[in-house]
C-alpha cells in the first residue's frame, strides 16, 4: 500500500516516542506527528527518528510540535486521521490505575477538546489510564461519535497472557491463541473457552489451576513490570498494541481485535466502554463482535461491565 494520510501521537514520554517510531517504520503514513507540553522534546524526537529513515529504509516524516495549556502548538496534528492519545501521568510503584483518574482526566479532556478543534473527523485511540475511564472522557470531551473513540487494552492485556502461557508450556507464542475481554484492570475476564495451545484448549493443557495463576498474573501485568523498572511503566508492549490497531484503522483493514469500545444491546449489555472483541477499519469501530462465550465468562463479562460502568460515571464529575 502506498503512504498516504496523517497520525498524531500526543504525548512524548517513552509510550509515545516508541509509538511514533513504529508508525514510521511501518512506511504506510505520509506523516506522523508528535506533540509534548516539554518544550523542544518532540521536535528532538522526530529529528533523531528522521535520521534513522535511510538506515531502516522507509519515507515517513515525523514532525514534532510542542504544545501548551491554551492549545497553542496543537495546529500540527490539523486534519490528522488517526489521534493517539498517550498524555497523562504513568503509575508510579504501589499506584493503581484509580489513583490516576483525577489528575490524568484533566490532562487526557484538554486534549480530547484540541483534537475536537484540530482534527474533527479523526479516530481517537486512548491509552492512557485508567484507560475505561479515560476512554469514556475523551469521547465525552471531544463530542465525537462513539465508534470514533476506542482504547487500547484488549491487545496489550491478551499479548500479555499470550506470553504468559507460552513461557508455561514451553512453546512458542505464535502456537497460542488467547483472549481477554471486560476491563483493563481488575475485571480483566480471561475466555479460556477459545483459548488453545497448539490447537488444543489452554484447560486441557495446563490445567484450570495453572491458567488462573497466568490470567491473574496477565492482570497484574502492568504493575510487575512498573515494580521492576522502578520508574516508569511498560511501553515496548503497549505501544505495539496500538501501533497494530492504528494500522488497521488506515488501512481499512477490518481485523478483529480486543478494544475498549461502546457496547450498547451486545451481550445484553447496555450504554458502557468495555473490553470486547471489534472490527476496525476506516472510521473506527465498524462492529462490535459478540464473542461466543461460556454461560460464567458472559457472567463475568457483565460483572465487568457494571464495575467499569461505575467507575466510568466519576468523569461526570470532574
Amino acid at each position: 500500500m502506498a503512504r498516504h494520510g496523517k497520525i498524531s501521537v500526543i504525548g512524548a514520554g517513552f509510550y509515545g516516542t516508541t509509538t511514533v517510531q513504529r508508525l514510521a517504520e511501518y512506511n504506510i503514513f505520509d506523516t506522523v506527528v508528535i506533540t509534548d507540553i516539554i518544550e523542544g522534546k518532540p521536535e528532538g524526537v522526530a529529528l533523531d527518528i528522521n535520521q534513522s529513515r535511510s538506515i531502516e529504509g522507509y519515507e515517513t516524516k515525523v514532525i514534532g510540535a510542542t504544545t501548551a495549556a491554551d492549545g497553542s502548538g496543537y495546529e500540527a496534528i490539523a486534519d490528522s486521521d488517526i489521534v493517539i492519545i498517550t498524555a497523562g501521568l504513568p503509575r508510579k510503584p504501589g499506584m493503581s490505575r484509580m489513583d490516576l483518574l483525577e489528575v490524568n482526566a484533566g490532562i487526557v479532556g484538554g486534549v480530547a477538546k484540541n483534537i475536537a478543534k484540530y482534527a474533527p473527523n479523526s479516530v481517537i485511540l486512548v491509552v492512557s489510564n485508567p484507560l475505561d475511564e479515560m476512554t469514556a472522557l475523551a469521547q465525552k470531551a471531544s463530542g465525537f461519535p462513539k465508534e470514533r473513540v476506542i482504547g487500547q487494552a484488549g491487545v496489550l492485556d491478551t499479548a500479555r497472557f499470550t506470553h504468559f502461557v507460552a513461557e508455561e508450556a514451553g512453546v512458542e507464542v505464535s502456537a497460542v491463541k488467547t483472549l481477554t475481554l471486560g476491563s483493563h484492570g481488575e475485571t480483566m475476564v480471561p475466555v479460556p473457552s477459545v483459548s488453545t495451545i497448539n490447537g488444543k484448549p489452554i484447560n486441557e493443557v495446563l490445567g484450570a489451576e495453572k491458567v488462573n495463576e497466568l490470567v491473574e498474573r496477565t492482570r497484574n501485568g502492568g504493575a510487575e513490570i512498573v515494580a521492576l523498572l522502578k520508574t516508569g511503566s511498560a511501553y515496548y508492549a503497549p505501544s505495539a498494541a496500538v501501533a497494530r490497531m492504528a494500522k488497521a484503522v488506515h488501512e481499512d483493514s477490518g481485523e478483529i481485535f480486543p478494544v475498549c469500545a461502546w457496547v450498547d444491546g451486545q451481550f445484553g449489555i447496555e450504554g458502557v466502554y468495555l473490553g470486547v472483541e471489534a472490527r476496525l477499519g476506516a472510521g473506527g469501530i465498524k462492529a462490535v463482535v459478540e464473542t461466543k462465550l461460556e454461560a460464567d465468562e458472559l457472567e463475568a463479562l457483565k460483572i465487568a461491565a457494571e464495575a467499569v460502568r461505575a467507575k466510568q460515571a466519576d468523569i461526570a464529575n470532574l
